[in-house]
């Protein structure tokens, strides 16, 4: 029998809100992340923006002496995680805890313990380098300080797939549960690099925006966008076998139903023209689900305000839909509320598709002004939509061509949250 997986927990940390409910009220309220940068003096560079999290300590999360030793994107995962385990209402003394596992991805690591540590090697010689550098730099030791935290012994692995390494967790972590090895798996992804090697290195890529007016820096799909706004943040989703969710009586958000990953094989950083793979993903996720293209309320697109991905991305959207329902289905960005958040970005926009199945709700793609006639689908960008959200799909399109699409459905049996 085939084992159905649910979401029973979240926990999040962004630029606009640092915990699911702050975060969620803010989208609803269509407020944006973007500011001057805080991290790094910016003065250097021609862009001042990004969406930084604000009021963040992890003292106030974790003890401070165990604070002190993670490098952020680590302290984002252990705050969110303590809001996803107190959401699902999980009590780790009643469970195996070589059945709960911890799937978390990012993208980068800590490229501000690099940057810090390098600067000491030039000025001061190796022998004032930190000893516990490449344990606080590693991109999978958000995952390995959430075990710790937690006491989750089961599988324990970090994703590193650029923009797709969130959708990659979940959906392995989907998978790990699916087929019988997990009953409960912590998952999602995390990261903090608004640094001065990242933004130096996105910024001669061209990738980010040319604008200084926060409210035009991030316009998805609009004729004139000009690139991302980088971001940061962590979204945490508890996932966790449908019967043993309604055994111990935990609420259920949705079901987590199907999950579709491919690879462009074409460039390093810019997506295939023909959309190809990224259909692929998006068919596989909604056919593991047992659903056709017109069961399909929502997509969460990948949606960067960089001007290939918004054209093939919709591209790819008519190859998976067919070009009648592509027309039909709502479509929207979160990126132009909290800008890029790298690996963490995907998870935060499950968390957005879970919640819009919940309450009924699609938000608006901010920003936007002018049509683009190469992206001429339905993108949300006259206001929010009340409407039933049945079946969202959330699509992530990494550097490297990696593609990774989660199909999330509306829960029916004992336990779902109407």
């Amino acid at each position: 029998m085939r084992r159905r997986v649910v979401v029973t927990g979240m926990g999040a940390i962004t630029p606009i809100g640092n915990s699911v409910e702050e975060f969620w009220n803010a989208v609803r309220e269509e407020k944006t992340g973007f500011g001057e940068i805080t991290h790094f003096d910016a003065s250097g560079y021609k862009c001042h923006l990004a969406a930084e999290v604000k009021n963040f300590d992890g003292k106030n999360y974790m003890d401070p002496k165990a604070a002190k030793r993670m490098e952020l994107f680590c302290q984002y995962a252990v705050a969110a995680t303590k809001e996803a385990v107190a959401d699902a209402g999980l009590v780790m003394e009643k469970e195996e805890p070589y059945l709960v596992g911890t799937a978390i991805g990012s993208g980068v690591g800590s490229l501000q313990a690099i940057e810090r540590e390098y600067k000491k090697l030039l000025e001061k010689g190796p022998g004032r380098v930190n000893p516990l550098l490449v344990p606080m730099m590693i991109s999978n030791m958000a995952a390995g300080q959430v075990s710790m935290k937690t006491n989750f012994r089961g599988d324990n692995f970090c994703t590193v797939t650029a923009c797709a390494s969130a959708n990659h967790a979940i959906g392995e972590a989907f998978r790990k549960i699916k087929d019988g090895y997990l009953d409960i798996c912590l998952c999602g992804g995390s990261e903090s690099t608004i640094t001065e090697f990242t933004f130096g290195g996105f910024k001669t890529m061209k990738a980010l925006t040319k604008e200084a007016d926060p409210e035009k820096a991030s316009t998805p799909f609009d004729l004139n966008r000009s690139g991302f706004v980088l971001g940061e943040g962590c979204g945490i989703l508890m996932l966790e076998e449908y019967e043993h969710a309604r055994a111990r009586g935990a609420k259920i958000y949705c079901e987590l139903a199907g999950y579709g990953a491919t690879c462009d094989a074409y460039h390093m950083t810019s997506p295939s023209p023909e959309g190809e793979a990224a259909a692929h993903a998006m068919v596989h996720a909604y056919q593991e689900a047992g659903l056709k293209p017109e069961d399909i309320t929502y997509i969460n697109a990948h949606g960067t305000s960089t001007g290939l991905n918004d054209k093939y991305e919709t591209i790819a959207i008519k190859k998976a839909l067919g070009e009648e329902q592509a027309h039909k289905v709502k479509i929207n960005s979160t990126k132009s509320m909290t800008g890029h958040m790298l690996g963490g970005t995907a998870a935060v926009e499950a968390i957005v598709c879970a919640l819009s199945i919940r309450d009924g709700f699609i938000h608006q793609t901010l920003g936007y002004t002018t049509p683009d006639p190469e992206c001429d689908l339905d993108y949300c960008v006259n206001g929010s939509v009340e409407m039933p959200v049945t079946v969202a799909l959330s699509n992530s399109l990494g550097f490297g061509g990696h593609n990774a699409t989660l199909c999330f459905k509306k829960c029916t049996g004992e336990g779902a949250v109407e």
